[in-house]
């Protein structure tokens, strides 16, 4: 009896290092196993069909209606037009159900179309062809229809269709070259590796001939990890198995570069490949604005609630006599008798709410989305955004936190690749103590790189000189560096120099490539990597080679990498590099402190360092490390784990060689973009995981630190020497007493912390294990506070998020903003309010998972201090206004009940209700939100300070919320009681008609009505055109034609362009109204009335209390000719010496006029100056004028003397 099957079984289930449940098994090419192997388990895997659509044919209308019904104000309508529907109201259902149906479309139609799109790409992706192997032929099919196991051939410049288990490749040595560009945006080449067992298999046929199942992880988003192992069947030998990691797996979407062709197999398909993985949508974020809207949303709909109870008891009060409750004209039927006064008593009650429902505006939400849908195009399409290396533009991921921009008060970025160029120069290396720099200059001359100049001692010892060797080779071999030998670019061969071949270095890392440049320099060359041996070019001209036998890769827990190694002599050794901190506590032996202390200058001059050490192995040390490595590389579980504890057990007893550093310079412009987000008021903290020196050094090049700032160290260092409790209250003390001297001083001390990792861990800890100490978070937020600038170096990156989340969640709840370049800055660009990625060359995880995306650091300026001033501008005078124009609207219908008895007569007819928010006022609010300037882009990037004035939510807090309802109520009493007592005087034709005695025209309640409707709708548009100083002829075109418009539709309505149209209630009204003079004489003096109170509050206020921007105002309206639209309020003398012929007129949009004697100036502007200076008004040649804001300084000769 054949116990095969039941032994796999159990060894499949029972075994417990490995759980066996959360692995697949891929059978290559869809063969069965050899019998007695192992259990044949088909399973079933989803296609290769991509789906990022979101709906499809079927469920697009219950789906999409299911996901806007959610939405709290749209759901609210949906009551208000069921209740309209159901019971008796004063209004048509049409009045609800027509705004709401055109935001649920326009809505529906927006994100139908977005989602048509995700098809359309969808199905190009799908419908690619593909090459696969199938019975020993190359077989061309579409992407979608591929399975799992199949074997697939890819060529050169092609995407991988899926992820792929590397085969076998074209290169004889089993490797191919890809870029991961979609993916991570690293455009660096990276080498694969193909299974060693496989390699060989180079044709159609032989690869077709493999007999091998895979068993590996189940699909995860990690791009970098992958753990699985291959099984390959000869004949009826016992399986080979070999471990599978990330360098064996082809991700679906990069693409093969610099080889033939490749053969692999398909482990993940469509949806479960990483890539797709990686789609996942983040967290939803809400913007302060939003949260504002819904605050004011909730009070309107408490007024709304209030005005309904008001009304419904007032109405019981009115009729509680019977002649009132029953009047002649309205008996009640026996049903309405008969019925419970309670239940009457909702029935009126929301019959009041369906009146004045309108108080919440539907279309509000519509034309909120509609702005930042169409506004977030003004980011792609800045050119000065565009930056041309890269080819790329600023990118938008979310739409809905625009003017979330122009709210930010804390900035966290990251330093390498962010605030630096991540482009690294090789500087100098430290061996043994002693300093070596490629290309120096003695005595005038520039020395040859292969001299290598020794700056301390200049006649080396055999022992230095073997160190040297050694530290030399370890550069040259520790790393994962890619030799390209010529490279062609537009049909051009580069490479060629004097004849010779020269190599390009390529690698993932730019700091590995500086490292193997700089060693060139020296003289050691790194050649190849051919058949696993490592081959270098000596300083003698000598090539050496080294068999590589393993590589221990560098990771940011470890921040270290080694390499294993075998001499041509026979010699196992083990190199390794990496921070200082990682290879210190590892060294035994070596001249530690000089070369800490050399790392330490290096440090203090902001360059990258790294220390270098190396290991002499025996064959039984190398055996040991062989059993430790093999063991962690076959677990498919705890893989990582097992790994780590391997490095650590191998990585120790090291001899220190020593230290090189590397200069990644400030990225163009990084200093100016801190400098402004300072003026701008917003604080900026450094997150790193480098050195303290170094980011410190980073942080005064890039003016975070300034020369005059006192730096507060909170570090490991300083927390060994005191306690952490000690040193927290003594530097609270220090900045608080700062605070408390500079609050009667002039002069304030500008403070800067330093904290690193470590203390971080320590300060964050829960305050229950700090015991007898408090909680420290708050001393920590406190020391913060009161410090302009804040570095936080030797950070993890969760540490980061960590950080970001503290000051988000402090009881200021400032509005945070992260950006980095690096997958190690993905966490804290989630967890921050905005999160902004930099399309370095740390890949593009950062721009994936960011909220927008930037080129480079100085576009941020543009970013916040102008496209986010802008957005956060419109947006609050969007939202103000809709709630403005609303109330203009409603409290009308409120004062109209007190007139009619309370009998939810609607003031308003029917269209004009409808129509009010969807076409008479909804236009001229979207252009505006869209296309306003209230200052023009040169004077936001020029006075960053303008930022301030709209911080923390300004423009939409409670007092500027209160004087725009306010406002609306003013106007609206205005309307209202403005038109009833212009007619009030009313008679009875002879025909039965109601006729004004003072204007002799037809009245009636329509009438009254739709004269309020006439003064409201060019009140509310009016005061937006005098809010407009940005006008283009697209303003003039929306709102003039707005207005237009509803006189157009009203005589339409009204029967008089269209007879057809002859509405019985409102047939001629509007021209009735329109044919008494009086009538008209009341709409202009009505509109004036309401217009004016806010036309005397800005000019009082601009005159008495200008903001920065009102001053800013001022500056731009100065002409070309010198004179400024307001009156100068101060000026000043001052001697400022003769001029021969002109005087210098400084404008304030920097611009300067050179003002001759025969220049024709203004009248105005020789008379104040002939008043201010006393002098005559024909010689202007020694005199200087300058005018800045609302005033200017004028200079003549003689004694300063203040006129």
């Amino acid at each position: 009896m054949d116990f095969s099957l039941l032994r796999n079984i159990i060894s499949r289930y029972c075994a417990g290092e490995e759980n066996w449940v959360d692995s697949r098994t891929v059978y290559i090419g869809h063969k069965e196993p050899p019998p007695g192997a192992e259990a044949y388990i088909p399973q079933r895997y989803p296609d290769n069909r991509i789906v990022s659509s979101k709906y499809t044919f079927w469920n697009f209308i219950p789906k999409n209606l299911f996901e806007q019904f959610r939405r709290i104000a749209n759901f609210y309508f949906l009551v208000i037009f069921l209740v309209q529907l159901i019971i008796d109201t004063p209004t048509s259902p049409v009045t609800s159900g027509l705004p709401l149906f055109f935001v649920i479309t326009v809505t529906a139609i927006k994100q139908g179309y977005e989602d048509w799109l995700r098809h359309k790409a969808d199905c190009s992706i799908n419908e690619c062809p593909v090459d696969v192997v199938q019975q020993e032929k190359v077989v061309r099919t579409q992407s979608h229809k591929l399975r799992v196991g199949d074997i697939v051939m890819v060529r050169e410049d092609e995407t991988f269709p899926c992820d792929l288990i590397f085969l076998s490749s074209s290169r004889d040595d089993g490797t191919c070259y890809v870029t991961t560009t979609s993916l991570d945006g690293e455009s660096s080449h990276k080498t694969y590796y193909a299974v060693p067992d496989t390699m060989a298999f180079k044709t159609e046929q032989e690869v077709d001939s493999l007999h091998a199942t895979i068993e590996c992880e189940q699909p995860q988003p990690d791009l970098y990890k992958f753990v699985g192992r291959i099984n390959i069947y000869k004949d009826k030998e016992e399986p080979v198995s070999r471990t599978l990691g990330a360098e064996n797996l082809l991700l679906r979407g990069a693409t093969l570069k610099n080889t033939h062709h490749i053969y692999a197999v398909a482990v993940y398909t469509g949806m479960e490949t990483k890539m797709a993985l990686n789609y996942q949508s983040k967290s939803q974020k809400r913007s302060a604005v939003e949260k504002s809207m819904n605050a004011f949303l909730i009070v309107y709909l408490c007024i709304l609630i209030s005005k309904a109870v008001i009304n419904t008891v007032l109405k019981y009060a009115w009729q509680w006599s019977p002649d009132r409750d029953e009047p002649w004209y309205n008996h009640r039927t026996e049903n309405e008798r008969q019925r419970h006064v309670v239940i009457r008593a909702f029935t009126d009650f929301l019959a009041f709410m369906v009146l004045f429902n309108y108080i919440i505006p539907v279309s509000m939400y519509v034309t909120v989305e509609m702005q930042k849908f169409l506004g977030s195009y003004f980011i792609t399409w800045d050119e000065e955004m565009f930056d041309e290396e890269l080819g790329q533009g600023a990118q938008v991921n979310t739409s809905d936190l625009n003017e979330e921009l122009g709210q930010v008060e804390y900035v966290f970025t990251d330093k390498t690749g962010t605030l630096t160029e991540n482009n690294m120069e090789f500087i100098e290396c430290c061996v043994d103590g002693n300093v070596y720099i490629p290309h120096a200059i003695c005595n005038g001359q520039i020395l040859s790189a292969a001299s290598s100049i020794d700056m301390i001692d200049s006649s080396p010892g055999g022992y230095r000189r073997e160190y040297e060797d050694l530290f030399f080779r370890a550069l040259c071999l520790c790393h994962t560096v890619q030799v390209k030998e010529e490279e062609t670019v537009d049909g051009i061969k580069r490479g060629i120099h004097q004849g010779r071949p020269t190599s390009f270095y390529i690698s993932s890392s730019p700091d590995e490539v500086a490292l193997v440049e700089g060693m060139k320099r020296l003289g050691y060359t790194y050649l190849r990597l051919k058949d696993n041996y490592m081959e270098i070019l000596n300083k003698d001209d000598e090539i050496e080679r080294f068999e590589l036998l393993h590589v221990l890769n560098f990771d940011s827990v470890r921040r270290r990498m080694s390499v294993i190694v075998k001499s041509i002599s026979g010699e196992y050794l083990m190199f390794c590099k990496g921070a200082d901190s990682s290879i210190f506590p590892r060294v035994v032996s070596g001249k530690v402190e000089q070369v800490k202390a050399h790392v330490e200058q290096n440090a203090v001059e902001g360059l990258r360092t790294l220390c270098v050490a190396y290991r002499r192995l025996s064959e039984s040390e190398y055996q040991e490390a062989c059993h430790y490595l093999t063991e962690a590389k076959l677990a498919l579980q705890d893989r990582e784990q097992r790994l780590a504890q391997a490095y650590d057990v191998i990585e120790r007893d090291f001899v220190l060689l020593g230290a090189t550093a590397v200069e990644d310079r400030l990225q163009e412009k990084a200093a100016d973009t801190i400098e402004s987000l300072h003026k701008a008021g917003i604080k900026v903290w450094v997150l790193t995981g480098d050195k303290m020196e170094t980011a410190a050094a980073t942080c005064y090049a890039s003016k975070l630190f300034r020369r005059s700032t006192q730096i507060l160290e909170l570090t490991k260092k300083r927390t060994k020497e005191q306690s952490l409790h000690d040193v927290l209250f003594e530097l609270n003390r220090t900045v608080l007493r700062q605070r408390s001297i500079s609050g009667l001083s002039v002069d304030c001390l500008d403070f800067g912390l330093i904290i690193d990792g470590a203390t971080l861990s320590a300060v964050l800890k829960p305050s229950q294990e700090v015991s007898g100490h408090g909680n420290y978070r708050e001393i920590f937020l406190e020391i913060c506070r009161n410090c302009s600038a804040v570095l936080c170096c030797r950070m993890a990156p969760l540490q980061k998020a960590q950080i970001v989340k503290l000051i988000k969640s402090s009881k200021e709840h400032p509005i945070t903003l992260a950006v980095g370049d690096g997958a190690n800055d993905v966490s804290m660009i989630l967890e921050a309010h905005v999160g902004i990625g930099i399309m370095g060359k740390e890949g593009r995880q950062a721009a994936r998972n960011s909220d927008y995306a930037i080129p480079k650091f100085k576009h941020l300026k543009k970013m916040l201090l102008v496209h986010g001033h802008y957005y956060y501008i419109r947006i609050a005078e969007l939202v103000q206004y809709f709630f403005y124009k609303n109330v203009c609207f409603i409290f009308p219908q409120f004062l109209y009940q007190f007139f009619c008895g309370f009998s939810q007569q609607p003031l308003y007819d029917t269209a004009y209700l409808t129509l009010y928010n969807i076409s008479f006022t909804s236009l001229p609010i979207l252009l505006y939100s869209l296309v306003e300037q209230h200052v023009t882009i040169d004077t936001l990037k020029r006075e960053p300070s303008l930022y301030r004035d709209i911080a923390k939510n300004s423009l939409l807090r409670w007092p500027v919320f209160l004087y725009w309802t306010c406002l609306g109520v003013f106007d609206a009493v205005i309307f209202f009681f403005g038109a009833y007592f212009l007619f009030d005087n009313t008679t009875f034709t002879s025909n039965g008609q109601l006729m004004t005695t003072n204007t002799q025209m037809m009245f009636g309640n329509w009438t009254f009505g739709t004269l309020i409707f006439t003064v409201l709708v060019f009140t509310v548009t009016l005061k937006l055109a005098l809010d407009t100083r940005h006008w283009t002829w697209i303003n003039h075109f929306v709102i003039w034609g707005s207005l237009l418009f509803y006189v157009i539709f009203s005589l339409l309505w009204g029967g008089i362009i269209w007879p057809f149209l002859n509405y019985q209630r409102m047939y001629y009204v509007f021209m009735q109204m329109l044919s008494s003079g009086p009538a008209w004489l009341s709409i202009i003096l009505l509109i004036t009335v309401s217009l004016l109170p806010d036309v005397i509050k800005k000019v009082l206020c601009r005159a008495i209390c200008p903001t920065a921007t009102e001053r800013a105002q001022v500056s731009e309206k100065l002409l070309p000719g010198g004179v400024a639209e307001l009156t100068p309020l101060s000026f000043r003398r001052s001697y400022k010496g003769r001029s021969t012929d002109s005087t210098l007129l400084h404008l304030g949009a920097a611009e300067t006029l050179s003002l001759h004697s025969s220049s024709p100036l203004p009248q105005k502007l020789l008379a104040h100056l002939a008043e201010g200076g006393g002098s005559d008004l024909t010689s202007l040649s020694p005199y200087m004028l300058r005018l800045s804001g609302a005033g200017f300084a004028y200079y003549a000769p003689g004694p300063e003397t203040p006129v």
